[in-house]
Protein backbone atom coordinates (compact mmCIF):
# COMPACT_ATOMS: atom_id res chain seq x y z
CA UNK A 1 0.00 0.00 0.00
CA UNK A 2 1.30 3.30 -1.42
CA UNK A 3 2.35 5.89 2.13
CA UNK A 4 -0.57 8.36 0.99
CA UNK A 5 -3.07 5.34 0.82
CA UNK A 6 -2.02 4.22 3.84
CA UNK A 7 -2.47 7.74 5.31
CA UNK A 8 -5.95 8.09 4.12
CA UNK A 9 -6.75 5.18 5.78
CA UNK A 10 -5.39 6.08 8.74
CA UNK A 11 -7.47 9.47 8.74
CA UNK A 12 -10.43 7.28 7.34
CA UNK A 13 -10.05 5.67 10.96
CA UNK A 14 -10.02 8.50 12.97
CA UNK A 15 -12.54 10.01 11.91
CA UNK A 16 -14.69 6.77 11.93
CA UNK A 17 -13.88 6.32 15.68
CA UNK A 18 -15.53 9.77 16.75
CA UNK A 19 -18.69 9.23 14.87
CA UNK A 20 -18.87 6.22 16.52
CA UNK A 21 -18.19 7.59 19.90
CA UNK A 22 -14.64 6.25 20.64
CA UNK A 23 -12.13 8.37 21.89
CA UNK A 24 -9.14 7.36 19.48
CA UNK A 25 -8.65 4.88 16.11
CA UNK A 26 -7.09 2.60 18.37
CA UNK A 27 -10.68 0.69 18.85
CA UNK A 28 -10.14 -0.77 15.64
CA UNK A 29 -6.73 -2.20 16.25
CA UNK A 30 -8.61 -4.19 19.22
CA UNK A 31 -11.52 -5.12 17.19
CA UNK A 32 -9.12 -6.59 14.06
CA UNK A 33 -6.88 -8.34 17.13
CA UNK A 34 -10.91 -9.83 18.32
CA UNK A 35 -12.12 -10.50 14.80
CA UNK A 36 -14.33 -13.77 15.42
CA UNK A 37 -14.98 -12.77 19.07
CA UNK A 38 -11.70 -14.64 20.48
CA UNK A 39 -10.74 -12.55 22.78
CA UNK A 40 -13.81 -11.64 25.59
CA UNK A 41 -16.68 -13.66 26.37
CA UNK A 42 -20.08 -12.04 28.26
CA UNK A 43 -18.81 -12.22 31.81
CA UNK A 44 -15.40 -11.58 31.25
CA UNK A 45 -13.27 -9.34 33.38
CA UNK A 46 -10.32 -7.28 31.74
CA UNK A 47 -8.07 -5.79 33.10
CA UNK A 48 -7.02 -2.36 30.77
CA UNK A 49 -3.72 -1.36 31.71
CA UNK A 50 -3.11 2.38 30.07
CA UNK A 51 -6.44 2.91 29.43
CA UNK A 52 -6.79 6.51 28.73
CA UNK A 53 -8.23 7.90 26.60
CA UNK A 54 -10.64 4.93 26.80
CA UNK A 55 -11.26 2.93 23.64
CA UNK A 56 -10.03 0.01 24.17
CA UNK A 57 -12.18 -0.30 27.62
CA UNK A 58 -15.27 0.72 25.87
CA UNK A 59 -14.92 -2.28 23.21
CA UNK A 60 -14.36 -4.40 25.50
CA UNK A 61 -16.93 -3.71 27.65
CA UNK A 62 -19.55 -4.03 24.96
CA UNK A 63 -18.28 -7.46 24.54
CA UNK A 64 -18.29 -8.67 28.70
CA UNK A 65 -21.34 -6.76 29.00
CA UNK A 66 -23.16 -6.22 32.32
CA UNK A 67 -21.95 -9.25 33.80
CA UNK A 68 -18.40 -8.04 33.28
CA UNK A 69 -16.16 -5.94 34.46
CA UNK A 70 -13.51 -3.90 32.50
CA UNK A 71 -11.12 -2.31 35.15
CA UNK A 72 -8.79 0.48 33.31
CA UNK A 73 -5.85 1.83 34.96
CA UNK A 74 -3.66 4.89 34.03
CA UNK A 75 -2.08 7.65 35.09
CA UNK A 76 -4.07 10.19 33.02
CA UNK A 77 -8.43 9.90 33.02
CA UNK A 78 -10.71 8.23 30.74
CA UNK A 79 -11.83 10.60 28.43
CA UNK A 80 -15.28 10.90 29.88
CA UNK A 81 -17.07 8.91 32.91
CA UNK A 82 -18.32 5.61 31.06
CA UNK A 83 -21.19 3.63 32.89
CA UNK A 84 -20.41 0.27 34.23
CA UNK A 85 -19.33 -2.31 33.46
CA UNK A 86 -16.36 0.13 33.58
CA UNK A 87 -14.13 1.06 36.15
CA UNK A 88 -10.83 3.81 36.72
CA UNK A 89 -8.42 3.77 38.65
CA UNK A 90 -5.70 6.15 38.82
CA UNK A 91 -2.15 4.12 39.32
CA UNK A 92 1.12 4.33 37.39
CA UNK A 93 1.14 0.65 36.30
CA UNK A 94 5.58 1.11 36.40
CA UNK A 95 5.44 2.68 39.75
CA UNK A 96 2.28 1.18 42.13
CA UNK A 97 2.81 -2.28 44.31
CA UNK A 98 0.28 -1.23 46.75
CA UNK A 99 -2.44 -0.77 44.00
CA UNK A 100 -1.61 -4.22 42.46
CA UNK A 101 -1.72 -5.67 46.10
CA UNK A 102 -5.24 -4.32 46.34
CA UNK A 103 -6.25 -5.55 43.51
CA UNK A 104 -5.19 -9.02 43.94
CA UNK A 105 -6.88 -8.89 47.05
CA UNK A 106 -9.97 -7.42 45.68
CA UNK A 107 -10.12 -10.06 42.68
CA UNK A 108 -8.75 -12.99 44.27
CA UNK A 109 -10.53 -15.28 41.41
CA UNK A 110 -8.37 -12.69 39.12
CA UNK A 111 -8.79 -11.53 35.17
CA UNK A 112 -9.78 -13.22 32.53
CA UNK A 113 -7.32 -10.98 29.77
CA UNK A 114 -4.95 -8.38 30.97
CA UNK A 115 -4.69 -5.48 28.08
CA UNK A 116 -1.95 -3.02 26.83
CA UNK A 117 -1.80 0.06 24.66
CA UNK A 118 0.76 1.82 26.63
CA UNK A 119 3.02 3.18 24.51
CA UNK A 120 6.33 6.13 25.51
CA UNK A 121 6.31 9.69 24.88
CA UNK A 122 8.86 8.92 22.04
CA UNK A 123 11.95 10.79 21.39
CA UNK A 124 12.68 10.70 17.81
CA UNK A 125 15.84 7.95 18.98
CA UNK A 126 14.82 4.30 18.17
CA UNK A 127 17.00 2.45 20.91
CA UNK A 128 15.86 5.19 23.57
CA UNK A 129 11.86 4.92 22.35
CA UNK A 130 12.13 0.59 21.84
CA UNK A 131 13.66 0.41 25.33
CA UNK A 132 11.08 2.37 27.06
CA UNK A 133 8.16 0.48 25.28
CA UNK A 134 9.63 -2.85 26.57
CA UNK A 135 9.87 -1.48 30.11
CA UNK A 136 6.15 -0.58 29.92
CA UNK A 137 5.69 -3.85 28.63
CA UNK A 138 7.45 -5.38 31.67
CA UNK A 139 5.56 -3.04 33.95
CA UNK A 140 2.50 -4.66 32.51
CA UNK A 141 3.65 -8.29 32.29
CA UNK A 142 4.45 -7.83 36.10
CA UNK A 143 0.58 -6.80 36.70
CA UNK A 144 -0.59 -9.41 34.73
CA UNK A 145 1.19 -12.53 35.83
CA UNK A 146 -0.36 -11.62 39.63
CA UNK A 147 -4.20 -10.89 38.15
CA UNK A 148 -4.96 -12.81 35.31
CA UNK A 149 -6.36 -16.52 36.02
CA UNK A 150 -5.05 -19.91 34.44
CA UNK A 151 -6.10 -20.06 30.86
CA UNK A 152 -6.28 -16.07 30.71
CA UNK A 153 -4.62 -14.07 27.73
CA UNK A 154 -1.99 -10.98 27.70
CA UNK A 155 -2.30 -8.78 24.98
CA UNK A 156 0.31 -6.21 24.38
CA UNK A 157 2.01 -3.25 22.07
CA UNK A 158 5.59 -3.18 21.89
CA UNK A 159 8.35 -1.29 19.50
CA UNK A 160 9.96 -4.24 17.39
CA UNK A 161 13.68 -4.69 18.56
CA UNK A 162 16.02 -7.60 19.50
CA UNK A 163 15.44 -7.33 23.50
CA UNK A 164 11.64 -7.30 22.40
CA UNK A 165 12.08 -10.18 20.86
CA UNK A 166 13.85 -11.65 23.61
CA UNK A 167 10.96 -10.73 26.16
CA UNK A 168 8.81 -12.60 24.43
CA UNK A 169 10.53 -16.04 23.97
CA UNK A 170 10.61 -15.49 27.97
CA UNK A 171 7.05 -15.39 28.36
CA UNK A 172 6.26 -18.12 25.89
CA UNK A 173 6.83 -21.31 28.00
CA UNK A 174 3.98 -19.33 30.25
CA UNK A 175 1.21 -19.69 27.53
CA UNK A 176 -0.24 -22.29 25.23
CA UNK A 177 -0.16 -19.81 22.47
CA UNK A 178 1.51 -17.05 21.14
CA UNK A 179 0.60 -14.64 18.29
CA UNK A 180 2.31 -11.50 16.59
CA UNK A 181 0.20 -9.29 14.82
CA UNK A 182 0.09 -5.98 12.73
CA UNK A 183 -3.29 -4.74 12.64
CA UNK A 184 -4.27 -2.64 9.64
CA UNK A 185 -5.21 0.35 11.53
CA UNK A 186 -1.60 1.05 12.85
CA UNK A 187 -0.03 4.10 11.55
CA UNK A 188 1.94 3.78 8.47
CA UNK A 189 5.66 4.19 9.71
CA UNK A 190 4.88 2.96 13.30
CA UNK A 191 7.51 0.58 15.03
CA UNK A 192 4.34 -1.19 16.77
CA UNK A 193 3.16 -4.63 16.83
CA UNK A 194 1.26 -6.59 19.28
CA UNK A 195 1.47 -9.58 20.78
CA UNK A 196 -1.23 -12.26 21.88
CA UNK A 197 -0.28 -14.65 24.45
CA UNK A 198 -3.42 -17.16 24.71
CA UNK A 199 -3.64 -19.57 27.77
CA UNK A 200 -2.17 -18.66 30.41
CA UNK A 201 -0.21 -21.59 32.73
CA UNK A 202 -0.80 -22.74 36.31
CA UNK A 203 2.25 -21.41 38.09
CA UNK A 204 3.67 -24.86 40.25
Amino acid sequence: MAIKDRQRLNDHYSQKARSQGYPARSVYKLAELDQGGRLFKPGDKVLDLGAAPGSWALYAAQKVGLSGLVLGVDLNPLAAVYPPPIRFMAANVLESPETLAKLKAEYPDGFNAALSDMAPKTTGRKDVDQARSLDLVKGAWEWAQELVRPGGLFLFKVFQSEEANQFIETLTPSFNRVKRLKPKATRTRSQEIFILFEGLKAIG
